[in-house]
């Protein structure tokens, strides 16, 4: 399943149907396949919501289906859906999966809710077939997705659209399964590699003592701009005991808050910029660790409205660690669409701690 509230997403009009579907992809982030696609109207009516994708239901569990997806729309001020059919074969009968279409309706209805328009295509691009559920004449080929408003407006913020979900997912895999093994092993051996002589050298006045919180917070902070250096100068991937190191630094709650912080203002060079340092290191961290990389990662792109990656970031998060309380809360967040403007808060976390990268990028 996919939630998203992408930049432009507002200035879709939920009336001209062909535009509708052709907008998907920027709405999504990828070009959804054998999918149906909610789209939410905020009262009056006019205004887009929540925006949900989901894979189709075989049809022994089309009524279940129906009624998971139109219990997400409650609470959130919607008076109903526009619904989007991807994939299939029309016949005598009109578009696929009418089925599924009438247990919408009949599920939005239980919620209170309307089925405004469901729409059918072959797929979302341009000369498509598309039609509609409800009136045979409505029907034609897609426009070009690239030639939408809202492919404009989530373009000039720096939104990606992927081919499909698949091309998501391989964002996050390891970039060396072999070296998330020997990552694992030093952290078994050293669970706090910022303290420990094999991994890194202590100040010589804290030599065969506890190190200071603050000076421990000073290391773990020069990590994470060696992390940014390594990016900004394409040295490449982290060793194996950067990578341990950096590990330690995101486990530290103040540097970790701090990091979310880097997110805000959504857009600016320097969150694009952690974003990708972030995305980064969910590929070069061994589980738990990597759940607070992918944590970020997840704050980032929920901020920017890119429910995919979003989406796929903290299931990362959750395998890596299902007891993280932020994995959880930010799954929570994805899961009900919460409107982007609404996590800002978290970055207020902060704890004083400066990281070093503020003007820079």
């Amino acid at each position: 399943m996919t939630t998203s509230t992408p930049p432009g997403a507002d200035r879709i009009a939920l009336r001209a149907p062909d535009q509708i579907i052709a907008a998907l992809p920027y709405l999504l982030g990828f070009h959804p396949a054998d999918s149906v696609v909610l789209l939410g109207h905020r009262v009056p009516g006019t205004a887009v919501g929540l925006i949900l994708r989901a894979d189709l239901p075989p049809r022994e569990l089309l009524a279940e289906q129906a009624d998971s997806l139109a219990s997400r729309f409650l609470g959130e001020e919607h008076a109903g859906v526009t619904a989007v059919l991807i994939g299939g074969t029309p016949d005598d009968n009109g578009p696929p999966h009418a089925d599924f279409v009438a247990e919408l309706a009949r599920a939005l209805e239980d919620h209170g809710l309307r089925l405004f328009h469901p729409l059918w295509t072959a797929r979302t691009a341009a000369g498509a077939p598309w039609a509609c559920y409800q009136d045979p004449d409505c029907g034609g080929v897609l426009p070009d997705p690239q030639g939408t408003v809202v492919a404009a407006a989530t373009t000039r913020a720096g939104f990606v659209v992927y081919r499909d979900r698949e091309e998501v997912a391989a964002l996050l895999r390891p970039r060396s399964p072999r070296a998330l093994v020997r990552r694992a092993a030093l952290l078994a051996r050293s669970p706090a590699p910022l303290c420990d002589p094999e991994i890194t050298t202590a100040p010589p006045e804290h030599a065969g003592r506890q190190m200071p919180h603050r000076v421990l917070l000073d290391l773990a902070a020069a990590e994470v701009r060696s992390a940014f250096f390594r990016h900004r100068t394409r040295l490449g991937p982290p060793s194996d005991r950067q990578a341990v190191r950096l590990a330690h630094a995101l486990s530290l709650k103040p540097i970790r808050d701090a990091c979310l912080a880097t997110a805000l203002p959504v857009g600016s060079p320097l969150a694009r910029e952690a974003e990708q340092v972030w995305l980064s290191l969910v590929q070069e961290l061994p589980a738990p660790h990597q759940a607070e990389a992918a944590c970020l990662l997840t704050y980032a792109t929920l901020l920017r409205g890119e429910g995919a990656l979003a989406g796929m970031a903290v299931a990362a998060a959750l395998e890596a660690d299902p007891s993280s309380l932020l994995a959880r809360l930010l799954h929570a967040s994805w899961n009900t669409g919460i409107a982007p403007e609404r996590l800002g808060g978290l970055a207020s976390l902060a704890t004083g701690v400066d990281l070093g990268l503020a003007g820079e990028s």
